[in-house]
């Protein structure tokens, strides 16, 4: 390969400052969560498979040294969005569902040099950055600052992740379905309202903790975190990559005229582990594997949607993960009796939480068929640069096509 240093992510900023409107690129970065290196047939997963995901590899570029910015799920969506490295700034380790937003209202991110640029901009899926002011969001009424003050035009997320209350959808600024008449409560220092909780109910549910994770029971699944309220706009975990894709796929739809940035941040395979009955069985792995087939598929509906709609050409798709891969997280899900010879981190050592390499080296593809050459690349990128070299307009297409 050229020996060259090619900084893929710069892709995002070569999209946002294109110079002819016409020839913009669509961009859609797919982030997903504690998938690892090897949980990928691509990189040498054997055990699952990954079409989709395969096929973005086959199509475009695959780098073999991607990384991640942190070894966990809020610093690196934090320095991915902003270009800085979450430890340069307090507070920016994982959050509790019920954090304040830790990205300043009006600061520049990479959403927003898109949407200066003329892009209709959405994220849909897992946030994990906070919402609200200081001293955290009022569920009950307008939900600001959020993603709609840092770049966004739409946003449809979670506030944390699955295994944390509350456990609703926010869209834009308020939560999803909402009763007045039911208002939500949250806290993560003492019990409120008279939930169950999977301390004392182990009863109630159908997945049990392995650690922690013993708190607020919703959906026969106990949470971080105590919650009370909101019943009619909980979700439904077995329905959430659904939900997630539909969305996702409804913003392309929607804004197929013009140019788009979409950061589709998908849950899977995050715990809890519950994936639709359609992939349960999917793999021999157990949820854990079966939430990965989940993921490719939607991946696969994003990109059988940019097929139909004719978009494939000059949509630029960039696919890979907040960190590396854990197998016991919280929930007894047979992911370790299960495991067999899978390597989720392939050759490395470590992964989620870790200093060693697995914790941020991950899969990483880009796929622009317009400008992109297929192939292997052993060049190392990381998905935090892509902000720094939008704001200095660096073009480095033209590396890539020698590649």
């Amino acid at each position: 390969m050229n020996s060259r240093i090619v900084a893929i992510t710069a892709l995002l900023a070569l999209a946002a400052s294109h110079a002819a409107a016409q020839s913009r690129p669509n961009v859609i970065l797919i982030y997903a969560d504690d998938l690892g290196y090897g949980d990928v047939s691509a990189y040498g997963a054997r055990r699952l498979k990954t079409p989709n995901i395969d096929r973005l590899a086959r199509e475009g570029l695959r780098f073999t040294d991607g990384h991640s910015p942190a070894a966990t799920c809020t610093p690196s969506r934090y320095a991915m969005l902003t270009g800085e490295y979450a430890w340069r700034k307090p507070g920016t380790g994982i959050l509790p569902g019920n954090a304040a937003m830790i990205i300043e209202a009006g600061r520049t991110t990479l959403a927003s040099v898109f949407q200066r640029a003329g892009y209709a901009t959405g994220v849909v899926g897992k946030w994990h950055l906070g919402l609200g002011p200081s001293g955290g969001p009022d569920w009950n009424g307008e939900i600001r600052p959020g993603p709609t003050d840092i770049g966004f035009d739409s946003s449809f997320i979670m506030a944390a992740t699955g295994d944390r209350v509350p456990t609703v959808y926010v869209e834009n600024r308020r939560v999803v379905g909402l009763d007045p008449a039911d208002p939500i409560r949250v806290s993560y220092t003492q019990p409120i309202g008279d939930w169950p909780t999977g301390r004392g109910n182990a009863n109630l549910l159908k997945m049990h903790p392995s650690h922690g994770h013993d708190q607020t029971i919703v959906n026969g699944i106990s949470r971080i975190g105590y919650m009370t309220g909101g019943k009619a706009a909980l979700w439904k975990d077995e329905d959430m990559a659904d939900a997630f894709t539909r969305k996702a796929t409804g913003f392309i739809e929607q804004h197929r005229a013009k140019p788009f940035f979409l950061f589709f941040a998908l849950h899977d395979p995050h715990v809890p582990r519950v994936p639709h009955p359609r992939f349960v069985g999917a793999t021999a792995m157990g949820p854990r594997g079966d939430a990965i087939a989940q993921l490719d598929w939607s991946v696969g509906q994003v990109l059988a949607t940019l097929d139909r709609l004719n978009l494939t050409r000059n949509t630029l798709v960039l696919l890979t993960s907040d960190n590396g891969p854990v197998i016991d997280d919280g929930y007894r899900d047979d992911a370790v009796e299960k495991l067999g010879d899978h390597a989720p981190a392939g050759p490395f050592r470590g992964g989620k939480y870790s200093n060693f390499e697995a914790g941020t080296r991950v899969p990483f593809v880009v796929r622009w068929p317009a400008r992109v050459k297929p192939g292997v690349s052993d060049a190392l990128v990381l998905s935090a640069d892509g902000l720094p070299m939008a704001t200095k307009r660096i073009f480095f297409i033209y590396l890539l096509e020698t590649v």
